[in-house]
Formats: structure tokens, C-alpha cells, sequence
């Protein structure tokens, strides 16, 4: 079950001058100079855990830097300690070439409750250019750390954050050749992984709704592979429906009423929505041709879909009003596993073109393709909210067929800053799936 946790927040917002332009960070350019950023030591009043003091620190820093947008000045070059509520003496922050100050107070409240205020400072404009004051559990103090970096990502970015996310994937264990997948979900940064499924039944595929409320996956319970949906807040698990055919691959649509998905019928693949409360089943894509791997636009009007109507595998977009398909990728090789951008700027994908899988962005007219990424076998393309960062898997080649080793990777639209999201020793993790904010 996810937790539910309560969260109160203030904003106090403050006017911004051009120093603070100056300041803000183009994510979508190549090579961008890092803003420097200075955290100091958090204040505590009351029976404030140190241990949770500095881990709200600690994690803030990580997830400010793991973005490659901002450097994190060395806590041993920090200036003498200023105190919320004290105008910092900027000439002392700017000699360490910081250019953004915060300050951060936690307070120890009745009801097991922490208060989280922070100031952030434009050292260069020497003015304040955010202050907020988070109320939570002692028990999600976690999240109020990526709370906090969301509001400080946002506020030099201009972007939606996706800290305070989680990650779905496939955990797999075992030997390469009987390998055991079970579901499992974990902070964006890896923390907390636990798992949703047993070790009895072969799961794939799970993707969030839109009110991060339930997942949908494919199960092979009893053999029978089949798209269930299980509830976060109770564990409970209910097949879909009885659709007379293998299904698989669902994605639900963006308002969350309904759930395209492949269904095999007479050995044709072909893609279908499902509505959730009419339980109607209406089939979208015709032919006999392999129709899969839907992902709706973030208006629901339209789902990408790859397909080998043309002769070999490739992108497709099907119109739900008009009905028409038109096919967007025309390069070398073969496209696959097509994910919409929650802003729809973008359709992420699968390649696979001289013997090497490639994770790659173009726009949704099928133009500008941009490689982020390339290896021997990766896929499962999946946005972080904001639409400027993906999370997919990668697996490594076999050595002597002993081993194959699957990797969870980030990486943003740019192409730059890649890294593996830490899992235990002997998890391998694949088909990772982004969620929405938490509520």
C-alpha cells in the first residue's frame, strides 16, 4: 500500500529582477554551466532527529546535482553560518562562486509533525527569490526533502520537478535462463524498493493511472497472460476483463476512464480501449497486421502505436476522433515502443538499427529524431513529469552466457547526464515506468 501522508503547504513568492534571469537554467540546451548552489546546515527547534535533519540535506543536494543542472558547493567552503531571518552577507557567499543560497529551519510541532521553512537567495541579485513552509509526518520526512528540491528545481527552471516521484519496474532474480519477475516500485531515487507481486506469477508491463491510484500490468497468473489492475491503497488485484484473446501492453488514457491495450485475436494483434466503467471493449486499429505498445497524447486524442503494416516494424499515430493513422518514422531500422510527453512535445521511442538498440525523442509529426542513448539492448522509454527527462532499462551482452545484468538509466532530452538508479545486488530491473507527482 502507498502511505498516504499528510502535506500542508505556504508559498510566499517575491518579485524576480534580472539578476535572477540570469540565473535561470535552459535544460532544453546541450552543454549548460551548472548553477552553483550553496545549502547550508539546517537550523532545528525543538525535538527536531538530527539523523533527519541531515538526510533532508543530504537528499536535497543529491537530487538537485543528479540533474547536471546545478553544482552543490562543498559543505567545507561554506562562509560563517547565517541564521533564518538574517540578511546574508552576499559578498562572502559570492567570493565561494556560489550564485544560489538556501536556508532551511526545522521546527518539531505537535501531532509527530516537522515544519520545513526555506529561503533561496539570488547571491548575484542579493534578494530572495523563494520561501515556502512544509508541514508533514515525521514519517514522510523523506518526502519533504524532495518537495523541497522540486521547489528549487522549479523555481531556476521554470519546469514541473519530478523528485517527489516513484518508478514502477520489473524486478527480476534468478539464474539468466528461470529468471523470476516480480513488480516492484521505488523512489525515482531508488529508495524504499519493495515489492507488489508475489514470486509465484510472471508480471510485465505495469504503468500508472493518472491519480497514481492503481497500476495496470500484464500477469501470467494460471498461465493465462492477461491485463490485471491493482489497487496501491488496498493491494488488491482484479483482472481486466474476459476479452476471448491474449492482451497485453495497456496504458491508461489521460484522464484515467479508460485503458487501450493489444488484444490477439486469430492470431492478429490488434490495439483496443477499454472503458473502465462501461467495461465496453472497442476495437481501434483493423487489418492483418501487428498493431501494439499504445501510449495516448496528453489530450487523449490520439495514441501513438507501433506496427508492421508497412512491411517492418514503425510508428504510427492513430486520430481516436477521425480515425486516420498516419505513420511517422521513416528512418534505417525499426521503431518500437512509442511514449508520449506529458506536454506532447515529444514521442520517445525504441530503435534498433545495425545490431544496436537506441533510446531516441523525435517531435510528434515524426521529425527531429535526437539518439539519447545506444547499446546493446535497451527499451521502454518513460517521462518524468515536466517531459525533460526519461527513465529506461538497458541490459548488458551475456558473457559466455553466464550472466546478463539489467540496468534502470535517466537520462534528459539533451542526451547528457546519464545514470543508473541504485537497486539491491541481485535485482536485475526493467520496463521502469515514471508516475505522476504524488498526491
Amino acid at each position: 500500500m502507498i502511505k498516504k501522508f499528510f502535506i500542508f503547504m505556504a508559498f510566499v513568492f517575491f518579485s524576480f529582477g534580472a539578476a535572477f534571469a540570469e540565473l535561470k537554467v535552459d535544460i532544453v540546451a546541450g552543454a549548460t554551466e551548472p548553477i552553483s548552489i550553496a545549502v547550508q546546515k539546517f537550523e532545528t527547534v525543538g525535538n527536531v532527529d538530527s539523523e533527519d535533519a541531515a538526510m533532508i540535506r543530504d537528499v536535497v543536494d543529491a537530487d538537485l546535482k543528479s540533474t547536471g543542472l546545478f553544482r552543490i558547493v562543498s559543505r567545507d567552503a561554506l562562509p560563517e553560518f547565517v541564521e533564518m531571518g538574517h540578511l546574508p552577507d552576499f559578498k562572502l557567499w559570492a567570493a565561494i562562486k556560489a550564485q544560489v543560497l538556501v536556508q532551511a529551519k526545522i521546527t518539531a510541532e505537535s501531532g509527530g509533525k516537522y515544519n520545513l521553512e526555506f529561503y533561496v537567495w539570488d547571491v548575484t541579485g542579493k534578494e530572495q527569490i523563494e520561501a515556502q513552509s512544509l508541514v508533514a509526518s515525521k514519517k514522510s520526512v523523506r518526502r519533504l526533502a524532495h518537495i523541497m528540491a522540486d521547489a528549487i528545481y522549479e523555481r531556476l527552471t521554470g519546469e514541473i520537478g519530478y523528485f517527489d516521484t516513484q518508478i514502477v519496474f520489473i524486478a527480476e532474480t534468478g539464474p539468466v535462463h528461470n529468471r523470476t519477475k516480480r513488480m516492484a516500485i521505488m523512489d525515482q531515487d531508488g529508495y524504499g524498493m519493495r515489492f507488489l507481486s508475489d514470486k509465484k506469477t510472471f508480471v510485465m508491463s505495469p504503468h500508472f493511472s493518472p491519480n497514481m491510484q492503481t497500476i495496470v500490468f500484464l500477469s501470467f497468473r494460471d498461465d493465462d497472460p492477461m491485463v490485471w489492475t491493482l489497487d496501491l491503497d488496498t493491494g488488491e488485484q482484479r483482472r481486466l476483463g474476459q476479452f476471448g484473446g491474449m492482451n497485453f501492453a495497456p496504458r491508461f488514457s489521460p484522464d484515467g476512464t479508460k485503458i487501450a491495450l493489444s488484444l490477439v485475436k486469430k492470431g492478429i494483434t490488434h490495439i483496443y480501449e477499454y472503458d473502465i466503467e462501461t467495461k465496453a471493449l472497442k476495437q481501434l486499429t483493423f487489418g492483418n497486421s501487428l498493431n501494439t505498445s499504445p501510449s495516448y497524447s496528453p489530450d487523449g486524442k490520439k495514441i501513438a502505436f507501433n506496427s508492421d503494416r508497412s512491411g517492418n516494424q514503425q510508428i504510427y499515430v492513430l486520430d481516436l476522433e477521425t480515425g486516420k493513422v498516419e505513420r511517422l518514422t521513416y528512418g534505417a531500422g525499426r521503431y518500437a515502443t512509442p511514449a508520449w510527453s506529458p506536454d506532447g512535445q515529444f514521442i520517445a521511442f525504441t530503435k534498433m538499427a545495425d545490431d544496436t538498440f537506441y533510446i531516441g525523442i523525435m517531435d510528434p509529426r515524426g521529425r527531429n529524431e535526437k539518439i539519447l542513448a545506444g547499446g546493446w539492448y535497451m527499451e521502454a522509454p518513460s517521462w518524468a513529469p515536466g517531459s525533460r527527462r526519461l527513465v529506461y532499462y538497458e541490459t548488458e551482452k551475456a558473457i559466455d552466457g553466464i550472466e546478463r545484468i539489467s540496468h534502470i538509466r535517466s537520462v534528459d532530452i539533451t542526451g547528457q547526464n546519464v545514470y543508473d538508479i541504485d537497486l539491491p545486488d541481485d535485482i536485475n530491473g526493467v520496463e521502469p515506468t515514471w508516475s505522476p507527482k504524488l498526491p
